[in-house]
């Protein structure tokens, strides 16, 4: 059996990225989820439901070199999942 080092495994964990945060209509985004959008110039500030956001997302893909529109696609997917359990009867 393998065995690891805590600290170590401490050391390299980056909780902030994944920390939630409210918009200002009651969206939740991650951290890295709003330095991706800052850094494409989507205001996630404006949107009332994560689908006018993804909409959003959805709609400047095309426009970007393939890296980017990864980085974004995934960014998509994240909050498309969220918006999908928070929402979905069950």
């Amino acid at each position: 059996m393998k065995e690891y080092n805590i600290k170590d495994l401490m050391g390299t964990l980056d909780f902030e990225k994944d920390k939630l945060h409210k918009t200002k209509y009651n969206l939740f985004l991650t951290t890295h989820e709003i330095e991706v959008l800052d850094k494409y110039d989507i205001i996630y500030n404006k949107h009332h439901t994560a689908k006018e956001l993804l909409q959003d997302i959805n709609y400047r893909i095309p426009y970007l070199e393939e890296a980017e529109a990864e980085e974004l696609d995934e960014v998509g997917r994240s909050i498309a999942e969220r918006d999908y359990y928070q929402n979905t009867r069950k």
